[in-house]
Formats: C-alpha cells, structure tokens, sequence
C-alpha cells in the first residue's frame, strides 16, 4: 500500500509539477526568440533552406549552397558598411553607384598600366602588373566617397538621406562620364581571382566575407569607434555632451562604407569580367534590407553585424530558391519587398514590447 501511494504521487508530481515547468520553460523561450530579431531571422532563414530544399532536390547540394555564397556576397560587402551608418540612424543610398564607380576607375587603371606596358614606358618588372594599381585605385575612389559623405553629413550637418542621395548622382554620373557608357573589359591577368577564384574548394568571395565580419565585429565590439558608433546612434546628444567628437566619426563610419562598397565593386568587376557604369542598380536597397532584416533598427543604436549576414542570405536563399523553382524575377521583387515590411514591423512590435 505504501509502495502504492508513493507511486501515486510521484505520478500526480510528474503530470503537474513538469509540465509547468515545461510551458514556463517554452514561454521564456518564445518571448527570447520573438525579441532577439537576429536569432528569429535565423530560424526563419533555417526555415527557408529545409522548406526550397522539400520544394527541390537540387537546393541543398553543395554546390548550390556555395553558388548562393558567391552570389550573396556583394551584398553581404555592401550591407557590412550599411551597419555602421544605420547604426548612427543614419543611410547611404550612394554604395550602388560607388560600386559602379570603383569598378570602371579601375578597370581603366588596369587598361592604362597596358597601354604603358605596350608603348614600353614601364620597365621590364612593371609589365602586366595592373592588377594591384587597379585594386588600390578602387579603394582609394570608394575611401574618396566615403570620405565625402562623412564631411558632408558630419561638417555641413547636411541629413544623410540628403547627402548620400546626392553622392548616389554624382558617384554614376562620374562612372558614366569617364567611360561614355561603355562597359570597359580589359582587366589585367588575374584579377578575376577575386571574384572566381578558390582556395581549398571554397570560393573567394565567401572567404572575403567571412574576413570582412570578423574584422567589423571586432571593431564594433572591441573598438572605441565601434562604441561611439552604438552611441552615436543611441544618444547624439549625450555622447556630444561626453565629449565625443561625433563629426570625426562620421566620417570614420562613412568612409567604412565606402571602403565597404569597394571591396563590392572589386569583386563584381572580378566575378563578371569588366567594369559596368551602369552596374550597382538597385544595391543599396538590397543593403540596406539585409541590415534591416537582421535586426538593426532604421533608428540607429541597436543591431548586431552578424543580422546583417543572416538577412543577406536570406535575400539571396530566397532568389536561388525562387529561381530553382522558376519563379519570375519580378515575384522575387515583391517578396523580398514584403519580407522587408515583415521585418520592420517586427523591429518595431519588439521596441514597443520593451517598454
């Protein structure tokens, strides 16, 4: 009888006592998830992948994982510098137009080193050797953009939707102007390793990224810079009466983004082979959904690098998977365009569930 009673009541403990435990458990678990956006877009971005995979066969194969890598990483370029400006609340609607920029000054470095190369005025060693005058000067015009924006926006206090969009015009018209409209193709020997190359199997590109995300989750978690920029985002007015230069790092976080955008047009002119003045289009929306996506939030002070990656996969599992099942690209537009209301209505439930 006693042995029966003892097991009566450890059975009315396990039918009570656990499951209370357990819904408290997954109550906690649910609210985390649907508070912490970054960690939500990655289930939903795990959730795309094993739903295009059940759709087809072809989508989880190694290949097409590494192809989505690839085409995802001008975007994930691109979408690192977004996170600094968005992170001060503010934008760059210029980074497409930078993009098609650097790609056509280089492209034109590259085909003058081989002009000078033919007529013999370099010397024997300096023959064939464009590619890095080429890159540098890519860098040096995407630093150059960006250093702009930042004394624009940081000095003159002109709004940065104002300041970036003039830099959008300006940025293509050089591009446009410097080569007439015409793609330029002759690119020096081995500059397409960037954009096609491998090491070990993995391609360049995705090597590139994953470079370029430690490097800025280092800044911004192990940095000065990094903290100011949270802050200057977060509280303008504080951090000024802190003392904080806040013009100077404007202009650090601006010329990242240019930096950034760079980085992008060198691997898209390396991946398609020459430099397009009308390439870029449409890029900056595409960054800027990506950081939105991942959790940064449009009014600055709050993000994480890392959402910004998962939101760039997700934009491009989504066209992969969308274009493996043959769906036109004009659909792709529209629902990448209401992922992204999704994702700034959740931001904005996830703020107001806070206070």
């Amino acid at each position: 009888m006693a042995s029966r009673k003892v097991l009566s009541q450890s059975r009315t403990w396990a039918t009570g006592i656990l499951p209370f435990g357990a819904r408290r458990a997954g109550r906690a678990l649910t609210h985390h998830l649907l508070t912490n956006q970054t960690l939500f877009m990655f289930v939903v971005l795990l959730a795309m992948m094993f739903g295009f995979a059940e759709l087809s066969p072809y989508f989880l194969t190694r290949d097409n994982l590494l192809q989505v890598t690839v085409q995802a990483a001008v975007i994930c370029m691109l979408g690192a510098g977004q996170t600094f400006v968005i992170l001060t609340a503010g934008i760059d609607l210029g980074v497409g137009s930078v993009l098609a920029l650097v790609t056509v000054v280089s492209a034109i470095v590259m085909e003058s080193w081989a002009g000078l190369a033919r007529s013999n005025v370099l010397i024997a060693g300096q023959q064939g050797g464009g590619l890095i005058p080429g890159f540098i000067a890519g860098l040096l015009v995407g630093a150059a953009c960006g250093l702009a924006n930042g004394v624009v926006i940081g000095k003159l206090r002109v709004p940065p939707f104002v300041a970036t969009l003039g830099m959008m015009g300006i940025a293509r018209g050089l591009a446009l102007i410097v080569t007439e409209g015409i793609p330029r193709f002759r690119l020096a020997p081995g500059s397409d390793f960037l954009g096609q190359g491998r090491v070990l199997g993995i391609p360049v590109p995705t090597i590139a990224v994953l470079v370029l995300y430690a490097v800025c989750y280092v800044i911004l978690t192990r940095t000065r810079l990094g903290r100011y920029t949270y802050a200057i985002g977060s509280n303008p007015q504080a951090t000024l009466l802190s003392g904080v230069n806040i013009p100077r790092y404007l202009v650090a976080v601006y010329m990242i983004s240019g930096l950034t955008a760079a980085l992008a047009g060198l691997t898209e002119m390396s991946r398609i082979g020459s430099g397009q003045p009308a390439g870029g289009q449409g890029y900056e929306l595409d960054s800027i959904a990506a950081v939105v996506l991942g959790g940064t939030s449009l009014l600055g002070g709050e993000g994480r690098i890392l959402g910004t990656l998962i939101g760039a996969l997700i934009i491009a599992i989504l066209r992969n998977g969308l274009n493996i099942l043959n769906v036109s690209a004009f659909w792709q537009q529209v629902a990448i365009g209401v992922i992204i209301i999704i994702a700034v209505f959740a931001d904005q439930v996830r703020r107001g569930s806070r206070r």
